[in-house]
């Protein structure tokens, strides 16, 4: 597995990381504890060095990573994340100074470890000014407790105002084929601040693998389930975006997941994109992409397919894009 630097901030880690969010919250019932923490170490083994969570994911997450990455924990970057009340997205933000530190009070001992290599602020918090977040983090830093600061869907705006005050390493926000709003402000941002780019949700929450159709079902808990771009009339609507990828990575030997990635891949050199995955063969697929170099005309037959490709749905239903804090 190559590695990457995010941005100029030093850092180092694996092309591609694991996001683990998952293994126990979000798309439905999850990995019981071991086998969460066996399917960590299984990227491990195969070359990541980069891992995901966060306390909105629940202590059981933050766990299994900690558990799963302790013997190797000076090989490895952990990534975790503060920005809601009580841990929890549906209650609404909360980026407070003493909330924050009292985050990472938790997330350190969730994760078995000293220190906290990139935290995020997994959303903006409007009450709360981005220097007063800023300075928190850079406390913390000074302390110790963490290594580098990260934001999460921020907007150049709040970017800005954070990096004048605690450089910014990474942003993490969604960018795939199918949702490309990253290129027009942020990425020309981020490559001007020398500020990583770690895309979350890089295939499509699943679309983009092929997997997924108008007929498919999801969990009662799976939260595709509430989200526009899911309802069985925008995937009909947008399986010519698949069917363009199947084209390229049929001529490439390759699978539409690797292909989704390795386009990610090829945007930027700064570029770290985060899958998460419960089975081993999804994740032995998903980490061959770091081995595609798409050519010239893959890229350019992409691009030819997507531009007559209108995207159907909004990627949140209305009640958590008012979240979505720029």
């Amino acid at each position: 597995m190559q590695t990457r630097e995010l941005g100029r901030s030093g850092l180092k880690v694996s092309a591609l990381g694991f996001g683990c969010m998952g293994l126990s919250y979000g798309y439905g019932p999850g990995l019981d504890r071991a086998a969460g923490v066996q399917m960590i170490r299984n990227a491990f083994e195969r070359g990541v060095t980069f891992f995901d969570t966060a306390e909105a994911y629940g202590a059981l997450n933050e766990e299994m990573v900690g558990e799963a990455l302790a013997p190797m924990r000076d090989q490895v970057v952990i990534a975790t994340k503060f920005g809601f009340k009580d841990g929890k997205p549906a209650v609404g933000l909360d980026s407070r100074p003493e909330r924050i530190r009292a985050v990472v009070e938790n997330s350190l001992r969730h994760l078995r470890t000293d220190r906290i290599d990139l935290l995020y602020q997994h959303r903006v918090d409007p009450e709360v000014p981005m220097e007063d977040v800023a300075g928190a983090v850079k406390e913390l830093i000074a302390a110790g407790k963490v290594r580098h600061f990260g934001m999460s869907e921020a907007g150049i705006a709040s970017i800005r105002r954070a990096h004048a005050v605690q450089p910014v390493t990474a942003l993490q926000s969604e960018y795939s084929l199918w949702w490309r709003e990253p290129e027009g402000e942020v990425l020309p941002a981020l490559e001007e601040l020398g500020i990583g780019f770690v895309p979350f949700s890089p295939l499509g929450k699943g679309f983009l693998t092929g997997a997924i159709d108008q007929n498919t079902s999801f969990a009662a808990d799976d939260f595709r389930n509430i989200v526009p771009r899911f309802t069985a009339d925008a995937r009909e609507a947008n399986l010519p975006l698949v069917d363009a990828l199947k084209r390229v990575a049929t001529a490439r030997a390759a699978t539409p997941a690797q292909i989704a990635l390795a386009w990610l891949l090829a945007q930027k050199p700064w570029i770290v994109p985060i899958p998460g995955t419960t089975k081993l063969h999804r994740l032995d697929e998903n980490l061959a992409s770091a081995g595609i170099a798409l050519e010239a005309k893959d890229l350019q037959q992409i691009e030819q397919a997507l531009s007559s490709i209108a995207v159907q749905g909004e990627r949140y239903p209305a009640h958590m894009a008012a979240r979505q804090g720029r």
